[in-house]
This record gives structure tokens, C-alpha cells and sequence, in this order.
């Protein structure tokens, strides 16, 4: 999928500078589509040539003029066309922390430990995260009460899968720190059995 598709998604909850884009893909798109602003604003200019999005300049005293972006008709009809498409592969997992997992017998285990413990900060900045944007979209409603009456609900919906992967991100980081635990504990010398003397 192109990071066009992430935009026209993105303008639906309407009206927006590219600041203000790369802000919502910072907090709300995150968790499954990353892009740098740079890339924003080359995809904002190329969706305004093909007429999916339009451009207005907002005049601004003692700042830069900026561009403000909605979608057109074009546009949403092209993203409706795109959403009823099934995906075009299943998901992989790129993860460079799994290579080194994987690579890990042999080295230092506490090397290991000390990547996973990283992992396990990040997890959980996200997910803090996450949950304070879910607070936030709930606006005090349960969320039973949100999905039945609220207009849209498909951010909320992405919004749990992120949470449901970072959670799943730190069992996992929790399964393999307590793997490397139990595996020092059964190498360890015990106080009534000393570590063999070297051979003569």
C-alpha cells in the first residue's frame, strides 16, 4: 500500500495544514503507518495534482502562510474504492530485534537482556500513549456507548489494534526475559555443588 492511501484516510476527520497531518500521523497513525513529514508533504502535493485533495492558502500575519488540504470528491471516492479492496499480501513482520533474538546463542545473554528491556520501555511509552488517546476519544462514554453512536469509528478500531500489538509486544519481551532468567538460574554453580576444577 502507498502512503497516498494513509493521507486520504487521514483527511477524513477533515480539513488540515500538513503540520497538523504529520501530527495526526505521529499520534493516531503510528501504531500502522509511519512517514516522516517530508513525505506528507511530497504525497500532499501529488494528491493535489491528481485532484484528489484541494489546496487553499490561509493567509497568516507574522508567520509563514500555510496550506490547508480536504478531500474532494475524487478523492473519496478513490478511497472508498481502496478500503473494499482486500490487502494485497498478509502481514510480515520486519524486526531487526528478532534477528538478534534469533542470533543470541553463543553471546552474551545479558546483552540479549538488556535489548528486550529497551523493548519493553518502548512498549509501554506507546501504549501509554495509545490509552490516553483512546481517554480521549471516548470523552468519558464507555466504549460500548462509543462504537454504537459514534460517527466514525474506524480510528478507534486501528487505535485497538496498536494496543493489542503492544501488549502482545511486552508478553513477549516478558516470555523471553523469563526464558534467559530460568536459564542462568540452571547454569549457575550451586553453593553445594562448586564449578569443576580445571582439568589437570
Amino acid at each position: 500500500m502507498s502512503l497516498k492511501y494513509a493521507v486520504l484516510a487521514a483527511l477524513l476527520e477533515g480539513e488540515a495544514s500538513g503540520y497538523e497531518l504529520s501530527k495526526t500521523f505521529d499520534v493516531s497513525l503510528a501504531n500502522f503507518w509511519a512517514a516522516t513529514p517530508q513525505q506528507l508533504y511530497r504525497e500532499l502535493e501529488r494528491l493535489a495534482g491528481d485532484g484528489l485533495v484541494q489546496a487553499r492558502t490561509v493567509e497568516q500575519e507574522r508567520r509563514p502562510n500555510k496550506r490547508m488540504f480536504t478531500l474532494t470528491a475524487a478523492g473519496r471516492a478513490e478511497l472508498s474504492a481502496f478500503a473494499a479492496e482486500p490487502p494485497k499480501r498478509p502481514t510480515a513482520i520486519r524486526d531487526e530485534l528478532l534477528i538478534k533474538v534469533q542470533a543470541m546463542d553463543g553471546g552474551d545473554p545479558d546483552v540479549t537482556r538488556a535489548l528486550i528491556e529497551e523493548r519493553m520501555g518502548w512498549a509501554r511509552g506507546k501504549l501509554d500513549r495509545y490509552r490516553r488517546l483512546r481517554d480521549g476519544l471516548l470523552g468519558g462514554r464507555t466504549e460500548d456507548e462509543f462504537l454504537r453512536t459514534s460517527d466514525r469509528v474506524g480510528p478507534y478500531l486501528t487505535l485497538m489494534g496498536g494496543i493489542c500489538f503492544e501488549e502482545d509486544n511486552l508478553r513477549w519481551c516478558e516470555r523471553v526475559l523469563a526464558v534467559l532468567e530460568q536459564r542462568r538460574d540452571s547454569t549457575a554453580p550451586r553453593p553445594d555443588r562448586p564449578a569443576r576444577a580445571a582439568e589437570r
